[in-house]
């Protein structure tokens, strides 16, 4: 399997996007996650943002990143399709950021759902206008051979009877999952029988532990979180991890685990790293750096 990170660890210490690639490179990191910006910030532009603009050349972008020996494990499109304004904002923002993927070397995008059920939509009518605004998007993700990964992180996609039908929208290879770890568990679901039964349409896995206090104070009311606030391996989802890493072996899957936490500028990431290498270590299996 192959180690990488989501650039949201670095939010709090507002770092750069390049920043992130020289963390990377200096722990021997080849993979990257981050989320893309339709348009410009003046916090981006300041370059206290860790994530990449659209406006940005993505053909550019790549070369920088070669050089630092790191490329894109997924770009983060993950704009709420389940809303009223799922179709109007989210589906322009995913279609635009499918062609930059395309040339900035990324094979995949993330996109989910709202955190809540939406607001004057019945669940049947919400999952319709998702069915459609998702037809729209594998059109377009066929075309340039991007894969869609729909990621666990919301009302809808933690009930993993409702994920499945949400992989069935689409007849296509190209439309999968994303894993997470740590929003299957605050959802109050068991993320080894989450991934049990979805093992077949892993595509990229989100590696997220979750602290004793969070999971005491808000587990089964909330369905995703953005961050562990604890490095992962020492929270309560540790053995969780592991025995969704042993399933994902046995599977054969070999992409990417992204970790997501709290980075403390460096710090919490680097122990969540150390933790991540020796626990496949010791269920063997190797790490592919390429």
């Amino acid at each position: 399997m192959r180690i990488g990170f989501h650039t949201d660890a670095f939010n709090s210490a507002y770092w750069n996007f390049e920043k992130c690639l020289q963390w990377a490179q200096e722990h021997d990191v080849h993979f990257i996650e981050c989320g893309p910006i339709d348009g410009v910030s003046w916090i981006h532009g300041l370059g206290y943002q860790p994530h990449v603009s659209l406006v940005q050349d993505p053909l550019l972008l790549r070369r920088k990143m070669e050089r630092y020996g790191v490329r894109f494990s997924q770009l983060d499109a993950a704009y709420p399709l389940s809303g009223k304004d799922g179709p109007l904002y989210g589906v322009p923002y995913v279609l635009k950021s499918i062609p930059w993927a395309k040339h900035a070397g990324c094979e995949r995008i993330a996109t989910t759902d709202g955190l809540h059920q939406p607001e004057d939509l019945s669940d049947d009518e919400a999952m319709e206008m998702m069915k459609r605004s998702y037809a729209q998007i594998l059109e377009v993700a066929e075309a340039y051979e991007i894969t869609v990964n729909i990621e666990v992180h919301g009302y809808f996609t933690t009930n993993p009877d409702m994920l499945e039908r949400m992989l069935h929208f689409c007849d296509s290879p190209f439309l999968r999952l994303n894993l997470d770890t740590g929003n299957s568990f605050i959802a109050g679901r068991d993320p080894v029988a989450f991934c049990q039964r979805l093992k077949d349409y892993v595509n990229h896995v989100h590696i997220k532990d979750v602290s004793a206090s969070l999971a005491a104070a808000v587990r089964g009311e909330q369905t995703g979180i953005a961050v562990s606030q604890c490095a992962i391996g020492e929270g309560v989802n540790a053995d969780n991890i592991r025995g969704v890493l042993e399933i994902l072996r046995e599977r054969g899957y070999d992409g990417v685990l992204s970790m997501e936490c709290e980075g403390q500028g460096g710090p919490m990431i680097a122990h969540s790293l150390a933790w991540l290498r020796t626990t496949l270590q010791e269920l063997q299996i190797p790490e592919q750096k390429s």
